[in-house]
């Protein structure tokens, strides 16, 4: 088995390919060790001494580091986990736990229907594509009163380069195309 590596643009944060389906539809974050009891796979990274964050993509697995910690030290240890379990044979997620095939985005109800879908239907198409190539996702959460609030994992979540992305591109496309957008932030969920 050969996994390639590729960095992502958060420096504490690197993205593995391991040339096999991770997730067959959807993503998977466990952004600390005791979110990851529900799959074997991210359960084998965080035993990796200096890894505090595990995030799945339909083809990546995306691994966060303490600060003060060298990816040269730790990257060896990722590798044999990642290859350690596949070559177990052990799913990636428990059975029933899998996510679900759906698009990720938060459901919204009321009156602004037709300008959340306008926004989910954007960020699907422009945003989500570019985000996942360099290993995370972001995901619709909220709209109120002109406010798009969206949600980054993986990758994007604590990337110091996230609140660009979200003012200087996210923002300013979703406001050329819906008037109705005047700012976007970010939420922790």
């Amino acid at each position: 088995m050969f996994i390639q590596t590729e960095s992502t643009p958060n420096p504490a944060t690197l993205k593995f390919l391991p040339g096999q389906t991770v997730l067959d539809a959807g993503t998977a974050d466990f952004p600390s060790p005791d979110t990851a009891g529900k799959s074997p796979l991210a359960s084998r990274v965080f035993g990796v001494d200096g890894v505090t964050g595990v995030f799945f993509g339909t083809d990546f697995i995306t691994v966060t580091k303490e600060d003060g910690r060298e990816w040269e030290h730790l990257k060896p240890g990722v590798l044999g986990a990642i290859m350690d379990h596949y070559q177990s044979g052990a799913p990636v997620m428990d059975e029933g736990t899998a996510p679900a095939a759906g698009d990720g985005h938060a459901v919204h109800e009321g009156e602004d229907g037709e300008i959340v879908g306008q926004i989910k239907d954007l960020l699907d198409t422009r945003v989500r594509p570019a985000v996942a190539q360099d290993g995370g996702d972001i995901t619709f959460h909220g709209f109120e009163r002109g406010v798009v609030y969206l949600h980054m994992q993986g990758a994007c979540a604590g990337c110091p380069s996230s609140t660009l992305t979200l003012k200087m591109g996210i923002e300013n496309l979703l406001r050329h195309y819906i008037p109705e957008v005047t700012e976007v932030r970010p939420v922790g969920v």
